[in-house]
């Protein structure tokens, strides 16, 4: 005891029962609290590894997601283009056919026309059938359908059976046009990722299959067996059933777009199923467009169904005359992708009042010149005039009229336009037959001309309300 403190000794500490523990440089208080830091560090740079190596995972996976939305995209858009072909052939079919029609059925132009007739019948029955139906059994299992109608009726016609029946079948083959037209053109319209341009892309595939058509009919209208130009359609139809079915598995359009990435908002429960079908019917827009589409397709039809007959008949073509429908169609296809750029340049609205100005200036040409040549060049020219129209129309459809009722409403624009390719090629077989087939150029100037006005009364975009 020193100073009244007593002083511990390690020997006494171990006398005392009190363990000593070494302390050395590493085992000091401050030490101690470094290495559990340390300790804590590491623990978080490895939760943080784990972390960031789960977030790539996850990055890859959304990647992957998306590139194969995105490729899956693509393939439901190209398959649709396939359908638009498709239709196109159909369309150009008949013009190198008309004459041989004609010759191996012993009728003249009027009796011809009821082709025309049937057609339309299809295709209004289609349009009505369509908003219905959509509703009722879905994007999927409509469009098949329309593709199986398509089958049935190219089985019959491959037999050249009795005319009555021939010219039925065309009717079948309206209703298969008609909701296929419609399916396509709702589908596409109803995309988030550059709508105007795939538009366009897919009518210029319409123009690619009515400027295909002719070229394989033409050849087929002096064989000796003229029907089994029909097989090809058959083969065609068939292989568009397939594709079809494998792509889009009779599932409803907004499953597939969602499956393709794209963002589809909540159906309104005001536009579903029979509603549907009364606000389509109550919406002014949709029946001016309509209208227009109809004269349309029309003026498109007619010029490809019946510009070879007046090559032959009024310019003295040959049996070559058929080229000049594939010249048109071939002209329309160019016309919907290369001026994709003056629609945007000039204005959809504007640049369709210069289209059909245009137009009607080339047909005057071939009315008042009598040039093979001269009137062959003018025809394709027409044709690339005419190419943008039709998708600027739904392009327009897709700014003025509501977005619950769009789809549906789309879809009756292009089926009723299709009666077009019906109602003014019979009216121009039954004027000539009574004034000859000459009063052609006088009545297509006289659509272009009605088809114009039209235009003018669609809807600004600016007074859309939805």
């Amino acid at each position: 005891m020193t100073g009244g403190t007593e002083s511990i000794s390690p020997s006494n500490s171990q006398e005392n029962g009190i363990p000593m523990t070494k302390l050395g440089p590493s085992s000091s208080p401050s030490n101690l609290s470094s290495k559990n830091l340390a300790t804590e560090d590491g623990n978080a740079v490895s939760e943080s590894k784990r972390n960031s190596t789960g977030m790539l995972a996850s990055n890859e996976n959304a990647d992957l997601s998306s590139k194969a939305s995105l490729l899956l995209s693509r393939i439901q858009y190209l398959s649709l283009c396939f359908t638009l072909f498709l239709a196109g052939w159909n369309d150009g079919t008949i013009g190198p056919l008309l004459s041989r029609i004609q010759d191996v059925y012993h009728v003249n132009f009027t009796v011809v026309s009821t082709i025309f007739i049937f057609a339309c019948v299809g295709f209004i029955g289609g349009a009505l059938l369509n908003i219905y139906a959509t509703g009722k059994f879905g994007f999927g299992k409509v469009i098949v359908f329309g593709s199986v109608c398509q089958i049935v009726a190219y089985a019959i016609q491959c037999a050249a059976p009795p005319f009555p029946v021939f010219v039925m079948t065309y009717t079948i083959n309206g209703v298969g046009v008609a909701l296929q037209d419609a399916q396509a053109n709702g589908f596409v319209a109803s995309l988030s990722r550059r709508p105007e341009a795939k538009m366009g892309i897919l009518h210029a595939a319409y123009g690619l299959g009515a400027f295909a058509s002719p070229l394989v009919s033409t050849q087929f209208a002096v064989f000796p067996r003229w029907s089994f130009f029909f097989f090809v359609s058959l083969g065609l139809s068939v292989a568009n059933t397939i594709v079809l079915c494998l792509v889009f598995r009779f599932k409803d359009q907004d499953e597939c777009l969602r499956q393709a990435g794209e963002v589809v908002a909540d159906r309104e429960p005001a536009a579903t199923e029979e509603n549907a079908f009364t606000q389509v019917l109550r919406n002014k827009s949709t029946h001016i467009i309509a209208f227009f589409a109809l004269v349309y397709v029309g003026v498109e039809v007619t010029i490809g169904g019946w510009i070879v007959t007046f090559i032959k008949d009024v310019r003295g073509g040959g049996p070559s005359s058929g080229y000049i429908s594939s010249g048109f169609f071939g002209g329309l296809t160019v016309g919907r992708v290369a001026l994709i750029w003056v629609n945007q340049f000039v204005g959809e609205r504007r640049v369709m009042y210069i289209y059909a100005l245009l137009s009607i200036g080339l047909e005057l040409i071939i009315w008042l010149v009598p040039s093979l040549i001269g009137n062959a060049v003018a025809i394709s020219i027409v044709g690339v005039l005419l190419g943008p129209m039709f998708p600027i129309v739904v392009n327009q459809a897709s700014r003025v009229i509501p977005r619950k009722i769009l789809t549906a409403s789309i879809g009756w624009i292009a089926s009723f336009g299709q009666a077009g390719s019906a109602v003014f090629p019979f009216m121009t077989g039954a004027v000539a037959q009574k004034h000859g087939i000459h009063s052609l150029q006088p009545m297509l100037i006289a659509m272009m001309g009605f088809m114009t006005i039209l235009w003018a009364l669609v809807p600004n975009p600016a007074r859309r309300t939805d």
